[in-house]
């Protein structure tokens, strides 16, 4: 947002908030989209299936009995890959939703120009 002439102060303050509203609400959108993610993944013989949220925590995780066969090391491993298989599927969704609202930023602050200029131009007024 440019800084407006002294005359259009109101306004520009008022599309500030606005502006700032808008991009909280869609941050919180944002949110509550990354909270309903579910990430899953199956290993190929389909005897191990896990699902994890969009933090990465693991929500789900279902064992074939005929996967108690495999020896601990291979049934290790799958569950290892599958859980990493969903919690990957979980972050690149969440991700692809943060990305959507990453390059929305609150507008620049006032600073000091923006009131000095403000002054200056009251003391401006008052001597005229």
């Amino acid at each position: 947002m440019q800084t407006p002439a002294p005359e259009h102060d109101a306004e520009y303050l008022a599309a500030y908030l606005d502006q700032s509203r808008q991009i909280m609400r869609d941050l919180q959108a944002a949110r509550a989209a990354i909270r309903q993610v579910e990430g899953r993944a199956e290993s190929g013989d389909s005897l191990v299936m896990a699902v994890a949220d969009g933090q990465g925590g693991l929500t789900r995780l279902r064992i074939d009995p005929r996967a108690l066969r495999l020896s601990e090391r291979e049934l290790g491993r799958k569950v290892t890959a599958v859980l990493q298989e969903a919690q990957a599927n979980a972050e690149r969704q969440a991700m692809e939703i943060a990305d959507k609202v990453k390059g929305k930023a609150l507008p620049e602050p006032l600073d000091e120009t923006f009131i000095r200029q403000r002054v200056e131009q009251a003391t401006r007024d008052l001597l005229l």
